[in-house]
Protein backbone atom coordinates (compact mmCIF):
# COMPACT_ATOMS: atom_id res chain seq x y z
CA UNK A 1 0.00 0.00 0.00
CA UNK A 2 1.15 3.85 -0.62
CA UNK A 3 0.15 7.04 0.99
CA UNK A 4 -2.63 8.72 -1.48
CA UNK A 5 -3.39 11.96 0.20
CA UNK A 6 -2.04 13.87 3.02
CA UNK A 7 -3.70 17.30 4.25
CA UNK A 8 -3.12 19.56 6.86
CA UNK A 9 -6.46 21.62 8.62
CA UNK A 10 -4.90 25.41 10.01
CA UNK A 11 -7.56 27.68 10.82
CA UNK A 12 -11.06 25.80 9.43
CA UNK A 13 -8.96 25.83 6.15
CA UNK A 14 -8.14 22.57 4.81
CA UNK A 15 -4.65 22.32 2.43
CA UNK A 16 -3.87 19.56 0.37
CA UNK A 17 0.13 18.73 0.23
CA UNK A 18 1.50 17.71 -2.66
CA UNK A 19 5.09 14.73 -2.64
CA UNK A 20 8.49 16.23 -3.30
CA UNK A 21 10.30 13.76 -5.16
CA UNK A 22 13.60 15.10 -4.35
CA UNK A 23 13.11 14.95 -0.53
CA UNK A 24 10.71 12.49 -0.01
CA UNK A 25 7.99 14.76 2.08
CA UNK A 26 4.47 16.22 1.46
CA UNK A 27 4.68 20.07 1.12
CA UNK A 28 2.04 22.88 0.70
CA UNK A 29 2.48 26.62 0.50
CA UNK A 30 0.17 27.93 2.60
CA UNK A 31 -0.44 31.64 3.43
CA UNK A 32 -0.76 32.31 7.02
CA UNK A 33 -3.59 33.57 9.39
CA UNK A 34 -3.81 37.49 8.37
CA UNK A 35 -4.24 37.50 12.32
CA UNK A 36 -1.88 37.12 15.25
CA UNK A 37 -2.01 33.86 17.30
CA UNK A 38 -1.51 35.76 20.32
CA UNK A 39 -5.14 35.37 21.05
CA UNK A 40 -5.38 32.16 20.76
CA UNK A 41 -5.32 29.40 23.16
CA UNK A 42 -1.65 28.61 23.78
CA UNK A 43 -0.43 31.30 21.50
CA UNK A 44 -0.47 29.73 18.43
CA UNK A 45 -2.87 28.29 16.17
CA UNK A 46 -3.12 24.50 16.15
CA UNK A 47 -2.43 22.48 13.00
CA UNK A 48 -3.80 19.16 12.07
CA UNK A 49 -1.91 16.74 9.52
CA UNK A 50 -4.29 13.92 8.09
CA UNK A 51 -2.56 11.06 5.87
CA UNK A 52 -4.87 8.35 4.02
CA UNK A 53 -3.53 5.37 2.10
CA UNK A 54 -4.76 3.43 -0.94
CA UNK A 55 -6.91 1.12 1.61
CA UNK A 56 -8.44 4.22 3.29
CA UNK A 57 -6.51 3.65 6.59
CA UNK A 58 -6.37 7.29 8.06
CA UNK A 59 -3.83 8.47 10.91
CA UNK A 60 -4.65 11.77 12.03
CA UNK A 61 -1.92 14.04 14.35
CA UNK A 62 -2.40 17.49 15.68
CA UNK A 63 -0.80 20.13 18.19
CA UNK A 64 -1.56 17.88 21.28
CA UNK A 65 0.10 15.14 19.94
CA UNK A 66 2.71 14.30 22.53
CA UNK A 67 5.60 13.55 19.78
CA UNK A 68 4.75 15.93 16.73
CA UNK A 69 2.48 18.60 19.06
CA UNK A 70 5.55 21.31 19.07
CA UNK A 71 5.67 20.82 15.18
CA UNK A 72 2.15 21.92 14.62
CA UNK A 73 2.06 24.90 16.96
CA UNK A 74 1.87 27.32 14.29
CA UNK A 75 2.95 30.71 15.84
CA UNK A 76 1.94 33.81 13.99
CA UNK A 77 3.11 37.43 14.78
CA UNK A 78 1.89 40.30 13.40
CA UNK A 79 3.81 43.11 11.59
CA UNK A 80 1.59 46.24 12.24
CA UNK A 81 3.18 48.64 15.26
CA UNK A 82 0.08 49.73 18.21
CA UNK A 83 -0.79 53.27 18.08
CA UNK A 84 -0.06 55.96 20.93
CA UNK A 85 -1.10 59.73 21.43
CA UNK A 86 -0.79 61.81 23.98
CA UNK A 87 -3.97 63.89 24.85
CA UNK A 88 -2.96 65.96 27.49
CA UNK A 89 -1.49 68.63 27.52
CA UNK A 90 -1.27 69.75 24.02
CA UNK A 91 2.07 70.25 22.09
CA UNK A 92 2.91 73.53 22.89
CA UNK A 93 0.39 74.25 25.76
CA UNK A 94 0.66 76.64 28.45
CA UNK A 95 -1.36 75.78 31.52
CA UNK A 96 -2.19 77.04 35.04
CA UNK A 97 -2.04 74.02 36.31
CA UNK A 98 1.02 72.77 38.35
CA UNK A 99 -0.51 68.95 38.68
CA UNK A 100 -1.93 68.28 35.81
CA UNK A 101 -4.14 64.76 34.71
CA UNK A 102 -1.37 64.04 31.93
CA UNK A 103 -3.69 61.67 29.61
CA UNK A 104 -2.79 59.31 26.98
CA UNK A 105 -3.59 56.34 24.90
CA UNK A 106 -2.12 53.20 23.59
CA UNK A 107 -4.19 50.67 21.14
CA UNK A 108 -4.10 47.95 19.05
CA UNK A 109 -5.92 45.89 17.01
CA UNK A 110 -4.29 42.59 16.92
CA UNK A 111 -2.36 40.82 19.44
CA UNK A 112 -3.18 43.49 21.92
CA UNK A 113 -1.19 45.97 24.14
CA UNK A 114 1.69 44.71 26.05
CA UNK A 115 0.68 46.38 29.23
CA UNK A 116 3.74 45.85 30.64
CA UNK A 117 5.47 47.89 28.24
CA UNK A 118 3.36 50.92 28.99
CA UNK A 119 5.57 53.59 29.73
CA UNK A 120 5.44 57.52 30.65
CA UNK A 121 8.36 59.65 31.49
CA UNK A 122 8.03 63.30 32.80
CA UNK A 123 10.88 65.19 32.22
CA UNK A 124 13.03 62.29 31.67
CA UNK A 125 12.14 60.46 34.75
CA UNK A 126 10.54 57.17 34.22
CA UNK A 127 6.94 57.42 35.81
CA UNK A 128 6.18 53.90 37.76
CA UNK A 129 4.14 51.94 36.26
CA UNK A 130 1.69 51.44 39.16
CA UNK A 131 1.41 55.19 39.36
CA UNK A 132 -0.18 55.13 35.88
CA UNK A 133 -4.00 54.55 35.96
CA UNK A 134 -4.91 52.17 32.64
CA UNK A 135 -8.61 51.71 31.93
CA UNK A 136 -9.24 49.23 29.69
CA UNK A 137 -10.68 49.97 26.26
CA UNK A 138 -10.96 48.46 22.89
CA UNK A 139 -8.10 47.31 21.64
CA UNK A 140 -5.73 48.90 24.24
CA UNK A 141 -5.68 51.43 27.54
CA UNK A 142 -6.78 54.97 28.20
CA UNK A 143 -3.99 56.24 30.64
CA UNK A 144 -4.06 58.95 33.26
CA UNK A 145 -1.37 60.16 35.58
CA UNK A 146 -1.14 63.46 38.22
CA UNK A 147 2.16 64.40 39.48
CA UNK A 148 2.49 63.76 43.18
CA UNK A 149 4.34 67.37 43.31
CA UNK A 150 3.65 70.30 41.45
CA UNK A 151 5.72 70.61 38.36
CA UNK A 152 7.81 74.14 38.35
CA UNK A 153 6.77 77.09 36.45
CA UNK A 154 8.49 76.44 32.53
CA UNK A 155 8.87 73.95 30.12
CA UNK A 156 8.36 70.23 30.34
CA UNK A 157 8.45 67.34 28.26
CA UNK A 158 6.46 64.14 28.58
CA UNK A 159 7.31 60.79 26.31
CA UNK A 160 4.75 57.58 25.82
CA UNK A 161 6.63 54.76 24.79
CA UNK A 162 4.55 50.94 24.20
CA UNK A 163 4.95 47.67 22.75
CA UNK A 164 2.33 45.11 21.27
CA UNK A 165 1.90 41.34 22.79
CA UNK A 166 4.31 40.74 19.36
CA UNK A 167 7.17 43.20 20.43
CA UNK A 168 6.33 45.68 17.97
CA UNK A 169 6.77 49.24 19.05
CA UNK A 170 4.63 51.87 18.68
CA UNK A 171 6.42 55.42 17.89
CA UNK A 172 7.66 57.60 20.49
CA UNK A 173 5.05 60.02 21.67
CA UNK A 174 6.83 63.21 22.83
CA UNK A 175 4.91 65.98 23.81
CA UNK A 176 6.38 70.11 25.43
CA UNK A 177 3.81 72.10 27.48
CA UNK A 178 4.57 75.08 29.96
CA UNK A 179 3.31 75.68 33.40
CA UNK A 180 2.09 79.15 34.16
CA UNK A 181 0.77 79.61 37.89
CA UNK A 182 1.90 83.19 38.26
CA UNK A 183 0.19 86.14 36.80
CA UNK A 184 1.97 88.73 34.54
CA UNK A 185 3.45 91.74 36.01
CA UNK A 186 1.32 94.94 35.24
CA UNK A 187 2.36 99.08 35.89
CA UNK A 188 0.32 101.82 34.77
CA UNK A 189 2.96 104.78 35.14
CA UNK A 190 0.09 107.20 33.41
CA UNK A 191 -1.84 108.52 34.64
CA UNK A 192 -2.16 108.50 38.38
CA UNK A 193 -4.66 107.56 40.60
CA UNK A 194 -7.19 110.56 40.88
CA UNK A 195 -5.74 112.72 37.77
CA UNK A 196 -7.79 115.69 37.18
CA UNK A 197 -7.56 117.05 33.75
CA UNK A 198 -9.20 119.42 31.25
CA UNK A 199 -7.54 117.56 28.28
CA UNK A 200 -10.18 114.59 26.71
CA UNK A 201 -7.22 113.26 24.68
CA UNK A 202 -5.04 111.20 27.84
CA UNK A 203 -2.03 109.08 27.08
CA UNK A 204 -1.97 105.74 29.52
CA UNK A 205 1.22 104.15 29.51
CA UNK A 206 2.97 101.78 32.00
CA UNK A 207 5.26 98.19 31.49
CA UNK A 208 4.31 94.35 31.68
CA UNK A 209 6.40 91.26 31.62
CA UNK A 210 6.52 87.67 32.92
CA UNK A 211 8.95 85.17 33.41
CA UNK A 212 7.85 82.06 32.26
CA UNK A 213 4.77 82.83 28.75
CA UNK A 214 5.17 85.41 27.27
CA UNK A 215 4.52 87.48 25.21
CA UNK A 216 1.80 89.36 27.37
CA UNK A 217 -1.50 90.70 25.62
CA UNK A 218 -2.61 94.13 27.67
CA UNK A 219 -5.73 95.50 26.61
CA UNK A 220 -6.99 99.20 27.84
CA UNK A 221 -10.74 99.45 28.44
CA UNK A 222 -10.87 96.33 26.34
CA UNK A 223 -9.35 97.89 22.93
CA UNK A 224 -6.01 95.32 22.28
CA UNK A 225 -2.69 97.71 22.79
CA UNK A 226 0.78 96.84 21.23
CA UNK A 227 3.03 95.67 23.37
CA UNK A 228 7.07 96.16 23.18
CA UNK A 229 9.79 93.64 23.29
CA UNK A 230 10.95 95.56 26.67
CA UNK A 231 7.74 95.26 27.87
CA UNK A 232 6.44 98.96 27.52
CA UNK A 233 2.98 99.89 26.20
CA UNK A 234 0.78 102.92 25.57
CA UNK A 235 -2.72 103.91 23.91
CA UNK A 236 -3.86 107.46 23.80
CA UNK A 237 -7.73 107.43 24.79
CA UNK A 238 -10.42 109.71 24.75
CA UNK A 239 -12.32 111.16 28.51
CA UNK A 240 -15.58 111.39 28.80
CA UNK A 241 -16.35 114.64 30.76
CA UNK A 242 -16.47 113.62 34.55
CA UNK A 243 -15.42 110.72 36.59
CA UNK A 244 -13.59 108.32 34.11
CA UNK A 245 -12.58 104.87 35.08
CA UNK A 246 -9.54 103.42 32.97
CA UNK A 247 -8.87 99.44 33.07
CA UNK A 248 -5.79 98.11 31.99
CA UNK A 249 -5.45 93.73 31.98
CA UNK A 250 -2.80 92.32 31.16
CA UNK A 251 -2.82 88.36 30.23
CA UNK A 252 -0.43 85.89 29.60
CA UNK A 253 -0.08 82.97 27.48
CA UNK A 254 -1.28 80.53 30.15
CA UNK A 255 -4.23 82.76 30.35
CA UNK A 256 -3.27 83.97 33.59
CA UNK A 257 -4.28 87.80 34.12
CA UNK A 258 -3.14 91.22 36.76
CA UNK A 259 -5.87 94.14 36.15
CA UNK A 260 -5.03 97.53 37.51
CA UNK A 261 -7.72 100.70 37.23
CA UNK A 262 -7.24 104.31 37.33
CA UNK A 263 -9.65 106.84 38.07
CA UNK A 264 -9.56 110.02 36.26
CA UNK A 265 -11.39 113.07 36.03
CA UNK A 266 -12.33 115.24 32.64
CA UNK A 267 -13.29 118.52 33.89
CA UNK A 268 -13.27 121.55 31.00
CA UNK A 269 -15.69 124.24 32.71
CA UNK A 270 -14.14 127.30 33.83
CA UNK A 271 -13.87 128.24 37.47
CA UNK A 272 -17.13 130.79 38.21
CA UNK A 273 -17.10 134.19 39.93
CA UNK A 274 -20.76 134.61 41.79
CA UNK A 275 -20.08 137.70 44.01
CA UNK A 276 -17.25 139.59 45.21
CA UNK A 277 -17.26 141.35 48.60
CA UNK A 278 -14.58 144.26 49.90
CA UNK A 279 -15.29 144.92 53.57
CA UNK A 280 -15.25 147.73 54.78
CA UNK A 281 -15.14 149.70 51.68
CA UNK A 282 -13.99 152.53 51.56
CA UNK A 283 -11.48 151.81 54.02
CA UNK A 284 -9.27 154.12 55.79
CA UNK A 285 -6.06 154.98 54.62
CA UNK A 286 -3.03 152.32 55.61
CA UNK A 287 -5.74 150.51 57.42
CA UNK A 288 -6.79 146.79 57.00
CA UNK A 289 -9.76 145.09 54.34
CA UNK A 290 -11.15 141.96 53.53
CA UNK A 291 -11.80 140.68 50.42
CA UNK A 292 -14.25 137.84 50.05
CA UNK A 293 -15.06 136.01 46.41
CA UNK A 294 -17.43 132.97 46.14
CA UNK A 295 -16.45 130.62 43.20
CA UNK A 296 -17.81 127.30 41.99
CA UNK A 297 -16.68 125.18 39.35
Amino acid sequence: MSVKTVQAIINGQTYNLTLNRETGKYEATVTAPVRSSYNQSGHYYPVTVRATDDAGNTTTKDASDGTLGKSLQLVVKEKVAPVSAITYPTSGAFITNATPAIAFKVTDEDSGINESTIKLTVDGSTVASEEISKKAVSGGYECTYTPKSALGNGAHTIKVEVSDHDGNAAAVQTVSFTVDTVPPTLSVTAPVEGYVTNQARLLVSGTTDDATSKPVTVTVNGEKVAVNENGTWSKTITLSPGANTITVVATDKAGKSTTVTRKVTLDTGAPVFVSAKLTPNPVDAGKTFIISVEVTD
